[in-house]
């Protein structure tokens, strides 16, 4: 037992040991948040296609936080929706066909390339499809008939009037209509289209239903090697940005190299992403 003074002057030692505890960890808690990086956020889109896999496997390794970056990842239905959400500031950076990009460019819209995205050189990462008792095998049976692609105006609407012409038929007697790719196969199976347009992974998917047969590559109609797409955003964004956007490509160009050395490993990022199987 101590006297009333002496319990009095444990208390005061006690209580301001505790103070100076909690005084430490709030001094070292703001120190830590001074020091911390601030990331900066990055407002990324891009259709379900196989190109985008490198992106998702960056994000899932860390690679972008690591270089002081947050990405916002968001799907969209294709490359023109991803261009035009660009364009009108909705989006940082996209990745489309380069076909959105060079309409643009040809129109004076300030869009920059900043990191490369697919690569054609392959008859199995896209292709023509139609139903498998179908009459159509070849070019010039498609006229007259209705055929999908995943945009009008975009890249494989414009390589399939290239390939049916270059291919013994008349694209000016083909019907061009919008189709996402995961429901080429449904409108195949109804016969709303004769054809349809779709690449990887979903080309991959309903190949492997035995339900279809490929009739073609139509990318090889305006070359049998060249790039497909590419990540872009506004000049002006990447003036402003400049740091954020150079990181952003290096991280893209690691990645690609190492998400194509490596495909059964990073096939289930895009499959996620993707929906399909």
């Amino acid at each position: 037992r101590y006297p009333v003074s002496m319990r009095c002057v444990f208390r005061r030692v006690v209580l301001g040991g505790f103070a100076l505890m909690l005084g430490v960890l709030l001094a070292a808690t703001r120190l830590y948040a001074a020091d911390a990086p601030t990331l900066v956020a990055l407002r990324v889109s891009s259709a379900p296609d196989d190109d985008v896999t490198p992106v998702l496997w960056a994000d899932k390794n860390g690679l972008f936080r690591q270089a002081g970056l947050a990405i916002t990842l968001s799907r969209a239905g294709n490359g023109a929706a991803v261009a035009a959400a660009v364009v009108g500031g909705a989006l940082d950076i996209g990745k489309s066909s380069m076909l959105p990009i060079v309409l643009a460019h040809a129109r004076n819209i300030p869009l920059t390339i900043v990191a490369p995205g697919g690569l054609h050189y392959s008859p199995l990462e896209s292709g023509i499809l139609v139903a498998r008792d179908s009459a159509v095998r070849s070019a010039r049976d498609l006229e007259g008939k209705i055929v999908s692609v995943p945009a009008l105006n975009d890249l494989q609407w414009l390589s399939m009037h290239a390939w049916i012409d270059m291919n013994g038929g008349n694209s000016k007697l083909v019907s061009f209509v919008e189709q996402p790719g995961t429901s080429v196969g449904i409108a195949l199976d109804a016969g709303r289209i004769a054809a349809g347009t779709l690449a990887n992974p979903v080309f991959g998917q309903d190949m492997a239903t035995g339900r279809y047969r490929n009739i073609g590559q139509p990318l090889d109609g305006i070359a049998k090697r060249f790039m497909i797409s590419a990540w872009f955003a506004n000049a002006d964004f990447v003036a402003k940005n400049g740091d954020a956007v150079r990181k952003f490509g290096e991280i893209m160009n690691r990645a690609e190299a190492y998400v194509s050395a490596h495909h059964d490993e990073t096939a289930e990022l895009i499959a996620n992403y993707s929906g399909v199987e």
